[in-house]
């Protein structure tokens, strides 16, 4: 295991779990299903076959490791043979040390990177396989391990989770829409919002760390029992839903800025003992409404980031105005390090593609035993 323990694994999962529970767009999520799994691995490539609706072949095929151009050069995606196509038909993960020396096998096309092992796993939300996810070539191993099939197998979970939430979020978002034009009282928006915030948000991330915990518990009873737990939950969240919406339709329950960013500053603090303040202009926090939850998920990338490299006792965030546009930035007094010769890791990359997405810049600051600034500057 090469120095990991499962304690490791689990809180990375976890960490997982948030992200994932923060992201309600359908393809958000996905997208965010394979970085995560490539991350949480270690693996060189990752992709996420989703099934087409009948469950027999893929429709649709995300990778992350592959550049665009080795992307365009191998022509359409995979539909489903060989191993691939052995994951949609098996009711189990895969783990092979060598691809082409498995008999299921077909061979790589033309202009494919050449890969050698390969760690997969079925996406399998209430006896639907939606997708599975593919991972190859493990960094620093010859082979994916055992715990890397345990840490694939509840993130898989989750993944199934926050997949048929954003499912259900698309849903509600049509309705909402439909319905945009009813009058609706101001106390009642308010409590929608409160509910939407606070308590699902809650609900749903209790939801993810049980079916997390059912899943990898050797005690059939209690993974029953703790399955039965998950889908009352569910029940509960579908349930507030649809008040939401019966007291305001098209609700987007998005909490104001500024307060946003305070809630997770205090949840941070709570989870990680740094000490985490928050300094923001209400004007800026005003201008970037319409983009609050992109903030937001900037913010929260940046804390992970804290959390599982800096070694930080204190952290702030702070929302100004900048030269250029609306400034977000995130520092600490963690260890730093060498921006000249330390590459980006995956969370630094998706935080500079999130920004760019948004028409922004990126800049990292940091310097051994000093600390990091992370600031993102992005349009007004």
């Amino acid at each position: 295991m090469s120095g990991r323990t499962s304690g490791d694994g689990d809180r990375r999962l976890i960490e997982a779990g948030m992200v994932l529970a923060s992201e309600l767009s359908l393809d958000a999520v996905l997208q965010r299903i394979v970085e995560l799994a490539v991350d949480l691995t270690d693996a060189r490539y990752g992709a996420l076959g989703v099934l087409t609706p009948d469950g027999r072949s893929i429709q649709d095929f995300l990778t992350v490791g592959i550049t665009p151009e080795e992307r365009a050069a191998l022509g359409d995606p995979p539909s489903g043979h060989g191993l691939l196509g052995a994951l949609i038909r098996e009711d189990r993960p895969l783990r092979i040390p060598d691809i082409g020396a498995d008999p299921r096998s077909v061979g790589f096309p033309p202009n494919h990177p050449p890969m050698t092992s390969l760690l997969g796993v079925q996406i399998n939300g209430r006896g639907t396989v939606f997708g599975n996810i593919y991972l190859t070539d493990k960094q620093g191993a010859d082979m994916f391990d055992e715990e890397d099939e345990r840490i694939l197998v509840i993130l898989a979970t989750q993944a199934a989770i926050a997949v048929e939430n954003a499912r259900l979020y698309d849903e509600t978002e049509r309705k909402g829409r439909e319905l945009q034009r009813l009058q609706v009282f101001e106390e009642r928006e308010r409590i929608g919002k409160e509910l939407h915030d606070g308590v699902i948000q809650s609900l749903f991330a209790v939801g993810m760390s049980l079916q997390g915990i059912a899943s990898s518990t050797a005690d059939a009873a209690v993974s029953r029992r703790l399955e039965a737990a998950v889908e009352d939950v569910d029940g509960a969240i579908r349930d507030l839903r649809n008040y939401i919406f019966g007291l305001r339709p098209g609700i987007l329950a998005d909490r104001q800025l500024d307060q946003a960013l305070k809630q997770m500053a205090s949840e941070f603090d709570a989870r990680t003992s740094v000490v985490t303040v928050v300094d923001v202009d209400g004007e800026v926090a005003s201008l970037l409404a319409s983009r609050a939850g992109d903030v937001v998920q900037l913010a929260r990338e940046a804390l992970s980031n804290v959390s599982r490299h800096a070694e930080a006792t204190t952290c702030r965030i702070s929302l100004r105005r900048g030269e250029s546009g609306v400034v977000l930035e995130i520092d600490d007094d963690g260890r730093g390090f060498d921006t000249e010769t330390t590459s980006w890791g995956m969370g630094l990359r998706n935080l500079r593609e999130r920004v760019e997405s948004l028409g922004g810049a990126l800049e990292v600051q940091s310097t051994p035993g000093e600390g990091t600034t992370v600031r993102a500057t992005l349009p007004p």
